[in-house]
């Protein structure tokens, strides 16, 4: 049994909600009187509440924005979706106002042509237009504007701000690029309830900070990079550390060995013009095998070593029940976006964190130690490089207590897949010619199992598949527990496990979450074991994830990573033979001695700034 939990949820931002609110509010819409307009002279006929924007789409006509992003920042405060109604004396918004039968609108008028012009002039009189050196350059929406408007000389003064920012910290902002269309705002309150991004002062004086006008390195950030790919433009990046990781690979000293997260298959070859099809990890392991990588291994491995141990835990804690003060439910503690919300802002929850590390890290212990014992190599020469979609990975490799391999931080460098793929730009690699070349071995085997850490209810569900063999010692259908599956806010489910009735839910965004850990907390809702993602939609949507108005692209990735582990040879981490190989010659067995070193931590070793 599984259901779709429905308490206002907020989902993926660009879309209309998912697919439960859709579903309501089809529900309402079907009772809804429609109305006929005209756009641009087409006859459309819409919902009386649908937005002109919308009305606009369903003519086939589309109106420029700039700050719109459905249902989370529809303040129209950019002024860039005017357009003209037939008698009426002022442009309106499209994207905040309403349709009415009869109405006459022109999108594309003189009138809103020059407006809309003009508003794009007066924002870039007060932003940054170094484009070429902008990590934005070419994917911009706000440079897209001002070429689709035919702007081509700057006709205001310029007024660009600057304001201080720490560079080492993973999230990086530029004041002088930003517009101020309250995305990022409104994102973090409504989607990610962070609340991180506030508006100070009026009018032209107007900018957007820090709230509390703390540095952001002492804010309850939860770094999950949700602002970065939902800005508009360069105002929001992340750190970029592909020097560290050139300068690496031009050090005959080091043996440069990266790992590639499962989600970064899904979306790498996006802004390379690759088509899913030919993007596969394999052409991605041919490239980064051309820059002169020494091992490229699949961080599947270490999802699939992941829930040997978060498997066998949350096993260990279910038998042993709340007798000794076990308390439940057990969250997953693989997303480090979601770890650091829960110290900031539910420190009382901590201990029911699985101690099990995320894979990354978990790869990077096993890599210096294991890996390197077996190819003969120090250590200390491994620096340790991981490609994932995820900023707050950048945070938690630099945790102090993260280096128990004993050779330094157990991963030194973490890119996201943006930096992924400039890297490769970099090096001049021509991706479209690249023939496809297999990780290396052992530890580039991975299950489908791995592969769905990508997604939403993927940890869940890999879990679950594995969970069923330790306890009965048969596997169960590969499929059997894919109720979890998509796009939802929070879903919750029961299954039998052996005679054993288990209460599990999934939840992505961090509103959704909030909204779950209060339900716990009045007692409403008890599961036995949580997941949790930081970014809605999971890994597949990650703030380091390749940047595109498409809201589409979630589903489509998240489509991606199921086909991967419905093809797979091996679907149960349990059945992954270089998992087993590392517990026979090493690790010994799940929540040994050496594997509770090695891939266990203790969440209470390190502090958020404000942990409560």
């Amino acid at each position: 049994m599984v259901k779709h939990v429905d308490k206002g949820l907020k989902g993926i931002p660009g879309t209309a909600f998912e697919a439960a609110n859709e579903a309501a509010q089809a529900t309402g819409a079907a009772q809804a009187a429609f109305v006929t307009l005209t756009v641009d002279d087409r006859e459309v006929s819409v919902h009386e509440n649908t937005t002109i924007l919308d009305a606009a789409h369903k003519a086939g006509i589309e109106i420029p924005t700039l700050c719109y992003l459905r249902e989370v920042n529809e303040v129209g405060s950019c002024r860039v979706c005017v357009v003209e109604l037939a008698g009426e004396n002022q442009l309106v918004a499209a994207c905040n106002n309403v349709v009415r039968d009869g109405m006459e609108v022109r999108t594309n008028s003189p009138l809103a042509r020059r407006a809309r012009k003009l508003n794009v002039e007066l924002l870039l009189s007060q932003h940054d237009v170094q484009c070429t050196s902008c990590v934005r350059s070419g994917n911009c929406t706000l440079q897209a504007l001002s070429n689709d408007l035919n702007i081509l000389d700057a006709r205001f003064e310029k007024n660009v701000r600057t304001a201080a920012w720490e560079k080492s910290f993973p999230l990086i902002r530029d004041e002088g690029k930003c517009v101020k269309c309250l995305r990022c705002v409104n994102v973090c309150e409504k989607v990610q309830a962070c609340a991180i991004w506030d508006v100070r002062g009026r009018a032209t004086r107007s900018t957007i900070g820090v709230k509390g006008a703390l540095p952001i390195e002492e804010s309850n950030c939860a770094l999950c990079g949700q602002c970065i790919v939902n800005c508009p433009t360069g105002a929001l990046r992340t750190r970029d550390d592909t020097d560290r990781v050139l300068e690496a690979l031009a050090d005959p000293d080091k043996v440069c060995v990266v790992q590639i997260a499962p989600a970064v298959r899904a979306a790498w070859g996006e802004s390379l013009g690759l088509s899913h099809e030919q993007a596969t990890v394999k052409r991605l392991v041919a490239a980064l095998r051309t820059m002169g990588f020494d091992y490229i291994f699949d961080t599947d491995f270490s999802a699939d070593l992941t829930i040997m141990e978060e498997g066998s835990e949350f096993l260990e804690r279910l038998g042993t029940g709340a007798g000794d003060g076990t308390a439940f439910p057990m969250f997953t503690s693989c997303c480090p976006g979601w770890v650091r919300y829960l110290k900031g802002h539910h420190p009382e929850l901590i201990d029911q964190l699985s101690s099990a590390k995320s894979p990354q890290q978990m790869f990077g212990a096993v890599m210096k130690s294991y890996h390197a014992e077996n190819i003969g190599v120090d250590p200390e020469r491994i620096f340790s490089i991981s490609i994932m979609p995820c900023v707050a990975k950048k945070h938690e490799c630099a945790i102090p207590c993260m280096d128990d391999a004993g050779a330094g931080p157990d991963v030194d460098v973490v890119l996201t897949t943006r930096e992924a793929v400039r890297l490769i730009r970099a090096g001049h690699v021509n991706v479209h010619a690249l023939e496809e070349e297999e990780f290396d071995q052992p530890l580039g085997i991975g299950t489908g199992a791995g592969v769905i850490f990508g997604v939403t209810g993927g940890v869940m569900e890999a879990a679950l598949r594995s969970a069923h063999f330790l306890v009965t010692g048969s596997n169960p259908d590969p499929d059997a527990f894919a109720e979890v599956r998509g796009l939802y806010g929070w879903k919750e489910a029961t299954f039998n496990l052996a005679g054993t009735e288990l209460k599990v839910a999934v939840a992505s965004g961090l509103a959704n979450t909030e909204r779950l850990l209060d339900a716990l907390a009045r007692g409403e809702v008890s599961y036995h074991f949580v997941e949790i993602m930081a970014c809605p939609g999971g890994c597949a949507n990650g703030g380091g994830q390749t940047i595109s108005e498409n809201a589409a692209k979630v589903s489509t990735r998240s489509r991606v990573i199921y086909g991967l582990d419905a093809h797979s040879d091996l679907r149960f981490s349990h059945e992954n033979p270089a998992v087993a190989a590392c517990y026979a010659d090493y690790l010994e067995k799940p929540l040994s001695e050496r594997a509770h070193h090695l891939l266990h931590t203790d969440h209470r070793a390190w502090s958020m700034p404000h942990e409560k």
